[in-house]
């Protein structure tokens, strides 16, 4: 399962993936593994992730003959599923010819691609050639393999394992599309009036022609399309191209809040930390009763409703309410 979120937590597919890994260990045992980018390799140690040297020990030998960069371990989240990190940065010099040849393959549009886009086109191709490696070495002939891939960010692996031909089910899941996104966070209409959009003609207005291609054509190419809503599934139709064959919707663990002594102590301990930082953000005393109100997500300004929650701060701040407030938007941006 590969998807840019796994020990890197980005946005909602880290919970997705995170959350139901304690019963794909309960059903598949070791039989799962999740691949994610090894961005933290050149900072202080990844606080998700715990290396594990005696973990496929031979096949790690293997992979680094073959030059493939990789480290082994365990995910620490609920059920500590294997985690393959995949360092990519050794591909960056190849990256013309790479995308070169997914355009010759594919007809895969990548012209207008910034680092974003190579970055991530890099890492699927990097994770595509070490499940290759992995399903050489380690598994029989004749013995099923599938390997499911998250969102845009990843398809590039998809293609690369469909060029090789190697004996593997290809997956691909979109959370939600990339026109989709633009429609939306634009304030064009989408649900009502997908049938009349031409998704390529609005990729090249909104400048994410590149992504809109890898994201189409790794869902033309894959042997299963999946995604996690009916609403998205009908966005797919239209501005994909191709009906979903399953609709997985999210779920999550019981464990995912805590409960009991755990769920307070962790209360306290947050909210404690959230009053110290506005108090230092502020260059103000906030008292220790102060009302938080609280938002956070990836940065799409209306599509994650963050210009609802700053409207809503402006309609409380005018009422004469008799305590303070501390509103945080939680958001990774530039």
């Amino acid at each position: 399962e590969v998807s840019w979120e796994v020990c890197n937590k980005i946005g909602g597919i880290h919970t997705v993936v995170a959350t139901k890994a304690l019963n794909l260990a309960k059903d598949l045992e070791n039989r799962h593994i999740l691949i994610g980018p090894d961005v933290w390799r050149d900072t202080a140690q990844n606080p998700e992730f715990t290396e594990d040297h005696t973990l496929f020990r031979t096949w790690r030998g293997r992979a680094s003959e073959e030059g493939l960069r990789v480290r082994v371990g365990r995910w620490n989240v609920v059920g500590e599923p294997i985690a393959i990190l995949v360092d990519f940065s050794n591909f960056i010099s190849k990256k013309d010819e790479i995308l070169t040849d997914f355009w010759k393959k594919f007809t895969l549009d990548s012209l207008s691609g910034q680092w974003d886009y190579v970055e991530s086109v890099l890492f699927g191709y990097a994770a595509g050639k070490v499940i290759e490696s992995f399903i050489h070495y380690n598994v029989a002939p004749g013995k099923k393999s599938v390997v499911q891939f998250h969102e845009w960010m990843t398809g590039s692996g998809l293609l690369y394992l469909k060029d090789k031909k190697v004996p593997v089910g290809k997956v691909f899941t979109t959370h939600a599309t990339v026109i989709g996104r633009c429609l939306a966070g634009n304030n064009l209409p989408l649900y009502g009036k997908l049938q009349e959009y031409k998704s390529d003609d609005k990729a090249r207005e909104f400048n994410v022609m590149a992504k809109h291609s890898l994201e189409k054509v790794s869902a033309l190419n894959s042997d299963v399309f999946t995604t996690v809503s009916e609403i998205t599934a009908n966005e797919c139709k239209y501005l994909i191209g191709k009906d979903v064959d399953i609709i997985t919707p999210n779920g999550f663990e019981e464990n995912f809040i805590p409960d009991g002594a755990d769920l307070k102590s962790d209360e306290r301990e947050a909210r404690a930390a959230m009053i110290n930082m506005a108090a230092v953000m502020s260059g103000t005393k906030v008292s220790e009763n102060a009302l938080i109100i609280g938002t956070g997500g990836r940065y799409e300004y209306k599509n994650k409703g963050i210009d609802v929650f700053i409207n809503a701060m402006g309609l409380l701040n005018k009422q004469n309410i008799d305590k303070d407030i501390v509103a945080v938007i939680a958001v990774p941006a530039a």
